[in-house]
C-alpha cells in the first residue's frame, strides 16, 4: 500500500510548491536570506537600535464556505494576511515576514496556488515578504474540496514607538479608516442570513460582494506614523466596536462614537435589513470602518486629509472620555 493509496498526493504537493515559489520570491527583499524549499526562514533584522519584534496569528474563517461555493479562491489569501498584518500594526510595528498554514482534505494544486498567490499579493500590499509555509493534505479529517487557511506574521518596532494606548486621554479624537466590507467577520451570520451567493446585488453577484478581501492598512498608516503622535489604535474585527475599540485604552475610558459620522456601506444595510438588531450590528461588524486612530484633536483633521490624499476615505467618528463604559454609540 502507497501514501496516494491513503488519499495523501506527494506528487501533487511538489506541484503546489512549484506553481507558487515564484510568487513568493517576488515579495523577498534584501533580508531574505534564503529561498522558498529550506526547512526554515532566515531574516536579517540588522538596522534597528533597540528593536521589538511583534506577532500575531489569524485565519479567514468560516468565510472560506463561500469562497468554495463561488470557486473563487484568489482573495482569500489577501484575507489571511490582512488580519494578521493589521493587527500587529495596532502596536507600530512594521511587518517584516509572513508564513501561512494550508490545510485540505484532496489538495489540487491550482486551488492551493490561486489561495497562494493572493497570501503573496497581501504580503506585497503589506511591504512584507512570504517567507515560507506549511500545506497539509489530510484526507477524512477534512472534506474533498474544503480547504483552511492561518497566517502567522512578524513585525518590528523600535522600543520607545510602541504604541500602547498609555498616552490616550479624555478629548482625544477617533479618527475610523474605511472598511471594503464585511472583511473577514461575521460569516457564520451572513451565512445564516444568506443562503443564496448567486443573487443579484448592486450589479453583482453576492458571493462577489461578500468575498471583497479585507482591507490592509499597513501602506496608509506606517506613513502617519512618521508624521503624527498616534496614540493608540484598533483593528475593528470580530465583535465590532464594542469589543475592539476598548483594546487601545490602558486605562478607564470611554470611546465615544457618532453612528452618523460616517458612510455605512450598503452590504451592512442589507444584513440588518434580514433581521439583525442595529446593536448587534455593531458588536459583530465593523460597520464600514475598519480601523481606528487615536490621535491628538489638533491633528485629527490632517490625518483624515492626508488619508484621503493617499486614497483612503476616513472620518473623524468620535472622542475620548473618562468612565469605564469602553464604547458608547449614539
Amino acid at each position: 500500500m502507497k501514501y496516494r493509496d491513503a488519499g495523501v498526493n506527494i506528487e501533487e504537493g511538489y506541484k503546489t510548491v512549484s506553481l507558487i515559489k515564484d510568487k513568493a520570491s517576488k515579495t523577498h527583499d534584501e533580508r531574505v536570506l534564503n529561498g522558498i524549499g529550506s526547512f526554515a526562514a532566515l531574516y536579517d533584522i540588522a538596522g534597528y537600535k533597540n528593536p521589538v519584534l511583534v506577532s500575531g496569528t489569524d485565519g479567514v474563517g468560516t468565510k472560506l464556505e463561500i469562497a468554495f461555493k463561488m470557486q473563487k479562491y484568489d482573495t482569500v489569501g489577501i484575507d489571511c494576511v490582512a488580519m494578521c498584518v493589521n493587527d500587529i500594526l495596532c502596536h507600530g510595528a512594521k511587518p517584516l515576514f509572513f508564513l501561512d498554514y494550508l490545510a485540505c482534505g484532496k489538495l489540487d494544486s491550482l486551488v492551493a496556488s490561486e489561495i497562494v498567490s493572493g497570501v503573496a499579493l497581501g504580503c506585497q500590499i503589506a511591504g512584507c515578504s512570504l517567507v515560507g509555509g506549511e500545506t497539509a493534505e489530510m484526507p477524512g479529517f477534512y472534506k474533498e474540496g474544503d480547504y483552511d487557511i492561518a497566517g502567522f506574521a512578524v513585525g518590528i518596532v523600535e522600543r520607545d514607538k510602541i504604541i500602547d494606548g498609555s498616552r490616550i486621554e479624555e478629548g482625544d479624537i477617533l479618527v475610523g479608516i474605511e472598511s471594503s466590507g464585511p472583511h473577514s467577520n461575521g460569516y457564520s451570520l451572513i451565512r445564516r442570513l444568506i443562503r443564496n451567493y448567486d443573487v443579484e446585488f448592486e450589479e453583482r453577484k453576492i458571493g462577489e460582494v461578500l468575498l471583497t478581501p479585507t482591507t490592509i492598512y499597513v501602506p496608509y498608516v506606517l506613513p502617519l506614523l512618521e508624521k503624527y503622535e498616534i496614540k493608540g489604535m484598533s483593528h475593528i474585527t470580530g465583535g465590532g466596536f464594542y469589543e475592539n475599540i476598548p483594546r487601545m485604552f490602558k486605562s478607564d475610558l470611554t470611546a465615544v462614537i457618532d453612528k452618523d459620522s460616517f458612510t455605512v456601506p450598503s452590504i451592512f444595510k442589507f444584513i440588518m435589513e434580514l433581521g439583525v438588531e442595529e446593536k448587534e450590528m455593531f458588536n459583530t461588524f465593523n460597520m464600514g470602518i475598519g480601523f481606528v486612530l487615536c490621535v491628538k484633536k489638533d491633528e485629527a483633521k490632517d490625518i483624515v486629509d492626508d488619508l484621503e490624499k493617499m486614497g483612503k476615505r476616513a472620518y473623524i467618528i468620535g472622542h475620548v472620555e473618562r468612565g469605564g463604559d469602553g464604547v458608547c454609540i449614539k
